[in-house]
């Protein structure tokens, strides 16, 4: 038993002592039921909020006005368990369509699970017995594999948009189906998932495609009519075609599906997004097939898609290192299929990119979910495991300092001087300080030859 359900459990049986209901609740439970480890607990009572803080001195009050306590284990650790503790209520209002307007606090856990988003999440696990409460048929539904909203459907929906995605993402990770009704709720309120937060959206989004389903889910945006609402840009995929002979497997769409099929659970967000984008440039840049011998065209789409994903990133608040890396995953992705042209210099710069695994990560995903040849992939992978990091990334053998010592005046020229010696260590034609400065010397020869 990890350290955060021990936890739990000790809360429930300290709460059960003072005389007040105490159980397990919601995902924690489902995934106790599902045999899967769960990622946090959640405790339910009836004590409110400032009988939990009494019994529990190491407490934060971060949702108390919603009934919500969190109990930790060591507040001085950072890494300390920790557990919210939630009061039973019943929530009045929705205006803002996220909070409730007004929480009335209630001595009933069957009135309380009535609150929550979907059947599996309503479920009460007494750890001192083993028993678990079901009051909406939570039960049933893990059995039959059902997402399925508890009361109505547009109620809960309408209380927070973004329990739409919430069951999108639910019915992917686990491969179940959504029950037919809270399909039909989310398709029809799809227009309105706009009144969420971009970070909410944006955080949603990246476990879609960070859990190791994001094909299933990204399948199932599209088919609730949410696609278009969250990522038109994506969604504008569909029907795209590509020539045959690099595309087999089909359209825009078809590719980047089975290239977010392979992300693995716990894939790095920028990773998954710049896969998600890499292609995103090619709708605007379609250019059917001219002439007998023409082929589809997409120019510069890289490019192109550059700038589209640096929008998305900027209209989801990503911060400014995501959008740099995603931005650079898209803009990167056609150097590939140069490599093995690419003078040895080139080559060296091209792989110092920030956090380059994950181009080569995309690179690799992009052709096996293609064409399938991996020949660049592995020429850059040797390059990398043969040649020693000094060599990629010399250490700088002059500065602007030994310019100015030359005689030379700070000025454009140092930058093309640096950027000259430089080359010359990744050509491997320079090693030493002696060698550089020779080098400088003879270009400034050079270019008052030229004056």
């Amino acid at each position: 038993m990890n350290e955060a359900r021990q936890l739990a459990e000790k809360i429930c049986l300290r709460l059960r002592d003072a005389g007040y209901q105490a159980f397990l609740v919601g995902g924690c439970v489902r995934d106790i039921l599902l045999g899967r480890e769960p990622a946090d607990y959640d405790v339910s009572t009836d004590a409110t909020p400032e009988k939990v803080q009494q019994l529990f001195p190491r407490s934060l009050a971060v949702g108390a006005q919603f009934g919500v306590i969190i109990v930790l284990e060591d507040e001085r650790e950072a890494d300390s368990p920790q557990v919210e503790v939630a009061t039973f209520r019943s929530d009045i209002g929705y205006s803002d369509g996220r909070h409730p307007d007004r929480v009335v606090y209630t001595p009933s856990a069957q009135e309380d699970v009535k609150r929550r988003d979907f059947t599996i999440n309503a479920l009460l696990l007494d750890p001192a017995t083993g028993d678990v409460l079901d009051y909406v048929g939570g039960r049933d539904d893990l059995k039959a594999k059902i997402i399925r909203a508890i009361g109505r459907a547009d109620d809960r929906f309408q209380e927070d948009k973004l329990r739409m995605v919430r069951a999108v993402r639910f019915a992917a990770r686990f491969s179940y189906a959504i029950e037919a009704q809270t399909f039909a709720a989310i398709a029809k309120l799809a227009p309105k998932i706009h009144q969420v937060s971009p970070e909410r959206l944006r955080d949603e989004l990246t476990k879609l495609l960070t859990e190791g389903s994001a094909r299933l889910a990204f399948e199932l945006l599209d088919e609730t009519r949410l696609l278009p609402e969250l990522l038109p840009e994506v969604a504008r995929m569909k029907g795209v075609e590509q020539p045959p002979q690099y595309h087999p497997e089909g359209d825009v769409w078809v590719h980047t599906l089975r290239m977010i099929e392979n992300l693995p659970a716990g894939c790095s967000p920028t990773l998954s997004w710049g896969v998600l984008l890499h292609d995103v440039g090619k709708p605007p840049t379609f250019t059917p097939p001219s002439g007998p011998d023409g082929r589809i065209r997409f120019d510069e789409h890289a490019e192109v898609g550059t700038r589209i994903a640096e929008d998305i990133c900027r209209r989801y608040r990503f911060s400014n290192d995501e959008t740099a890396q995603i931005a650079a995953l898209v803009a990167n992705h056609m150097r590939f299929k140069d490599v093995l042209q690419m003078r040895r210099p080139t080559l060296k710069r091209f792989v110092r990119l920030e956090q380059f695994g994950e181009h080569l990560e995309l690179h690799r995903l992009d052709c096996s979910s293609s064409h399938g040849h991996l020949e660049n992939y592995q020429f850059v992978k040797r390059f990398l495991e043969e040649t020693p990091p000094e060599e990629v990334r010399p250490p700088r053998l002059i500065s602007g300092d030994d310019l100015i010592a030359l005689g030379l005046w700070p000025g454009p020229q140092f930058k093309s001087l640096l950027e000259a010696v430089e080359e010359a260590q990744l050509d491997g034609t320079v090693t030493t300080r002696e060698a550089a400065l020779q080098l400088i010397r003879e270009r400034v020869v050079d270019l008052r030859g030229q004056s």
